[in-house]
């Protein structure tokens, strides 16, 4: 392991949008780091790509935030975690997280009954990721996976609080209430955004799990068990959080700033087929 600087920023990294969920639990949890966001939104969605590919990109963005001298990644796209990840955790020498195993372990720790959702892109229902790692700590437990395909449009457009959300939400939750799980896991990042929603259709005795604030919190342990935790308070007017992506900057800043409200100034493009 290479000596790292505990007050280097930490890169997060996504196929688009979706990963702020889990920058915003970041700044939350642990405000005094310093993030380097990149989103893909030249590429996005990776949920419809083959996993050569998503590596290829996820290497490729890894490198980027190298330049940056980043102290740890976080890889905030299920799909990703899915696909890259394994690979990425023997190619590079500081930490490595995904928003995949800290989203199961919080289920698991939630389920009563062993009956556990999980909603999701096709590509991360159909990786069969979360079942693996659950029944690698539960075999007895039951996981029922759900892609839901239209989430994500509905939430870029803003329709966070509204009838037509609420009523695609209602059809695609429908069989999981049926099969009596008391856990949901929303193994997309997009989906934190309405969760609200999400809660009024599955009840209040489904627990949702939401890994952005999952991953937040191990990420938190996981720089103080290596002493990389950032013990300075940021200064006034230091550039404590910076946001790259490969294409639209423009509608990523005004989508950036309905979900983060620490005002982002600008994105800045990158030519991420450059690294």
């Amino acid at each position: 392991m290479a000596i790292v600087d505990k007050y280097a920023p930490i890169g997060v990294f996504d196929s688009g949008i979706g990963g702020l969920t889990v920058a915003r639990e970041i700044m939350r949890q642990i405000p005094n780091e310093k993030i380097i966001y990149f989103g893909d939104t030249a590429r996005t969605p990776y949920g419809s790509k083959s996993k050569e590919t998503v590596t290829r990109f996820s290497r490729q963005i890894v490198r980027f935030l190298q330049t940056h001298d980043v102290k740890a990644i976080v890889v905030a796209c299920n799909t990703a975690s899915a696909y890259a990840l394994e690979e990425l955790e023997k190619e590079i020498d500081i930490p490595i997280i995904g928003v995949v195993k800290p989203g199961t372990k919080a289920a698991l720790s939630a389920t009563k009954n062993g009956k556990i959702g999980v909603i999701a892109t096709a590509a991360t229902i159909g990786s069969q990721i979360y079942t693996k790692y659950i029944k690698e700590s539960a075999e007895d437990d039951i996981v029922y996976g759900k892609a839901c395909p239209l989430f994500v449009p509905l939430i870029e457009e803003g329709l966070w609080e509204d009838p037509v959300t609420d009523e695609i939400a209602r059809r695609y939750l429908t069989e999981l209430i049926d099969l009596d799980i008391d856990t949901l896991i929303l193994g997309c990042t997009h989906y934190p955004l309405i969760r609200k929603a999400l809660g009024r259709i599955m009840g209040p005795e489904v627990t949702l799990v939401n890994p952005a604030y999952e991953t937040a919190i191990e990420l938190k342990a996981l720089l103080g068990e290596k002493g990389l935790l950032n013990d300075k308070a940021p200064t006034l007017g230091e550039n404590q959080y910076r946001f790259y992506v490969s294409d639209m900057a423009d509608k990523f800043k005004v989508f950036a700033n309905s979900i983060i409200k620490y005002g982002i100034l600008s994105a800045k493009t990158v030519n991420i087929e450059d690294y």
